[in-house]
């Protein structure tokens, strides 16, 4: 499979590139610094991109099978696109080398929040709202972006995402936000991604990982 990637050079899109090689898929890994990379490998290929920019994004899509979007700067109270306009640059990309396959990470603070528990719903959700408004409402922009595609997207809703050792293991739910899903390593996260791409029963829905 060639895997193309962005955020290659954040905490997930690097765990997800290093696991994909492992795998011995060939990876097409995008970054505004993909040369902070710091993997080698006969089957990586690296390019500088802004997603920001279509016309720099859709020709790194020919010959790809799958995209792993994970391009993302945080929880921020700056206003952005990054999320959804990333989006449809890759989706641009796809639909002129017909590529079907997405996987989009996004945040369960940006899910619906009738979906949630009812600590969520009073208490948590108002709260990162308030605080990190600007990121989830861009993610929110990506739902409609997604929807509006032909492509087969599947979005992941992941919780914290932490800098922990790997667990070696991640829960999952395409159903609603189960109890307790508070948190996932990077690397669980990657595996979770890759494992999602590979699957052809999730296509143009939700779902929720954690540790």
């Amino acid at each position: 499979m060639r895997l193309l990637v962005t955020g290659a050079t954040g905490r997930v899109g690097r765990e997800v590139v290093r696991q994909a090689l492992a795998q011995n898929y060939s990876v097409v890994a995008l970054s505004r610094s993909a040369g902070k990379l710091g993997i080698q490998s006969e089957h990586l290929r690296k390019a500088a991109v802004d997603v920001l920019r279509e016309c720099s994004v859709i020709p790194l899509l020919e010959g790809v099978d799958a995209v792993i979007h994970a391009v993302g700067i945080g929880s921020s109270k700056v206003p952005t696109t990054i999320y959804s306009q990333g989006a449809r640059s890759i989706i641009a990309g796809m639909t002129e080398f017909r590529v079907k396959r997405l996987v989009v990470v996004s945040s369960q603070a940006a899910n619906i929040w009738a979906n949630q528990s009812l600590f969520a719903k009073v208490i948590l959700l108002p709260i990162l709202q308030h605080l990190f408004g600007a990121t989830y409402d861009d993610m929110r922009r990506m739902d409609r972006v997604l929807w509006e595609s032909a492509v087969d997207w599947t979005q992941v809703r992941s919780p914290y995402i932490s800098s922990n050792p790997p667990k070696g293991h991640y829960r999952f739910s395409n159903v609603i936000v189960p109890p307790h899903y508070r948190s996932i390593t990077a690397a669980d996260m990657a595996t979770a991604l890759l494992d999602i791409a590979a699957r052809s029963d999730l296509n143009r829905q939700d779902v929720f990982v954690a540790n």
